[in-house]
């Protein structure tokens, strides 16, 4: 369950998907519209981590968790 005040949730992604998180998100942002931030951002313990936040409408989430999808099963 997210503390209060937080408005993000973190994804630990691995390399099935034969891209580096970079990649991940280069790849998002181009063909899919969908930004994510790097853990990286926020300090040495989020290498391997993506933040997405859900500081939005419930309409506006679950569309950018269609399109990550979307992205990741293309990519495979």
């Amino acid at each position: 369950m997210p503390q209060a005040g937080r408005c993000f949730l973190c994804f630990s992604f691995d390399k099935k998907y034969g891209l580096l998180l970079y990649g991940i998100r280069k790849g998002l942002i181009k063909k899919e519209r969908v930004a994510l931030v790097p853990g990286t951002a926020f300090g040495p313990s989020g290498e391997g981590y993506l933040r997405i936040s859900y500081a939005s409408s419930l309409s506006n989430i679950k569309e950018a968790i269609f399109r990550i999808k979307r992205f990741l099963e293309t990519t495979k």
